[in-house]
């Protein structure tokens, strides 16, 4: 596949039950203030008042959780008697129309989602009693939320933190950590893909689901989810970055630059600690974050915004849809697909900000 002509310049520079512990504190204050219907009144149902001793005493669930159930409880038992149906008769089609109405009202999918979840264990318990034959929200669904767009650097932002040295850094240490965001950014790797890269390929590297870089012919190997491998291109930048790195690897205690039987795996990790054992996923968020805060960057930065960063700003250069899902690995094109949204909020800030007629007078 021919990669897109930018990438060089990238990388050169550029279940049914109730769950346990499903709220959270700013969930609750959330509630408060969308306002609940005798949310500070005990239940006054039965089967309501049974039903949360039973989470409470039986299932031993968190008092933050309890107090949550019993607003969305009350909230039911509420509906229900507006609708002049008793609790055990609920159908489908009621929790259909009081979806709506929360809905219409204002409440968040998230916010719905929450509620349907309690009563959803509600309705498991009444089945298990044997009150009902069938749970009428188990078919149930919230409306559906608008999926966050995944968090990028800019260019200039991107460039920033690739072209930072640490100097007080021991120098083994600054070239590893500058090699690793150059794989990160100019090759858009996932961070388990980084931590599992060798210095060369063998056949244990290939049963263990293992890749490898090959600087001769500019190329990362790597196996993604679901044991994909794929061939990632090297630009200029991370090549002279894995040079500089591989130059000192030997310096940490272990490493080898050749197979040799009865030596560690961990003896040809491209990427290792200080102690000689292949870096871990936590450890290069960790390295990442503090390098990030160091290079002056406002947010701080984790491994996954690198490859977010990689994917959008290939697809903002060159527009190929394709090729950039063949360089993250994606079996399905939908999944990259949120880097066009992300490109077009691109395009729209900068057409805000300098078109003469973006800004229209009152």
């Amino acid at each position: 596949m021919p990669w897109p002509a930018t990438l060089e310049g990238l990388s050169s520079r550029a279940t049914t039950g109730a769950p346990s512990e499903r709220a959270k504190p700013e969930d609750l204050s959330l509630r408060a203030k969308r306002g609940n219907p005798a949310s500070t009144e005990p239940p006054t149902d039965p089967l309501v008042t049974r039903y949360l001793d039973h989470v409470r005493f039986e299932k031993r669930l968190a008092e933050r959780t309890c107090t949550l159930y019993r607003l969305d409880l009350i909230r039911l038992a509420d509906m229900a008697e507006a609708s002049k149906v008793p609790l055990l008769q609920v159908q489908t089609g009621h929790i259909r129309r009081w979806v709506a109405q929360m809905h219409s009202a204002g409440r968040s999918g998230r916010g719905i989602a929450l509620i349907l979840s309690g009563w959803r264990g509600f309705y498991t318990w009444l089945g298990r009693e044997g009150l009902i034959g069938h749970n009428p929200v188990v078919d149930v669904r919230a409306p559906r939320v608008a999926k966050p767009l995944p968090k990028a650097l800019g260019v200039d932002e991107a460039v920033q933190l690739a072209e930072h040295e640490e100097l007080d850094d021991d120098p083994w240490l600054e070239a590893r950590d500058a090699a690793m965001v150059e794989l990160l950014y100019g090759c858009g790797l996932r961070v388990a893909e980084l931590t599992g890269l060798d210095v060369l390929p063998s056949a244990e590297a290939s049963r263990a689901g293992r890749g490898w870089i090959d600087v001769q012919n500019a190329e990362v190997q790597v196996q993604g989810k679901g044991g994909k491998r794929r061939s990632v291109p090297l630009g200029s930048a991370a090549t002279q970055a894995l040079a500089h790195w591989l130059a000192v690897r030997t310096q940490v205690p272990g490493m080898l630059t050749q197979a040799t039987p009865g030596a560690s795996p961990a003896s040809l990790a491209l990427f290792p600690g200080r102690h000689g054992t292949r870096l871990t996923a936590r450890s290069v968020e960790l390295r990442l974050k503090r390098r990030s805060q160091l290079a002056g960057l406002a947010t701080p930065v984790h491994p996954h915004m690198l490859r977010h960063s990689f994917a959008s700003h290939v697809l903002q250069s060159s527009g190929d849809l394709r090729a950039v899902q063949e360089l993250l690995g994606h079996a399905n094109i939908t999944t990259t697909q949120v880097y066009t949204r992300l490109d077009f909020q691109h395009l729209a800030k900068a057409y805000d900000a300098a078109h003469p007629r973006a800004k229209r007078k009152g």
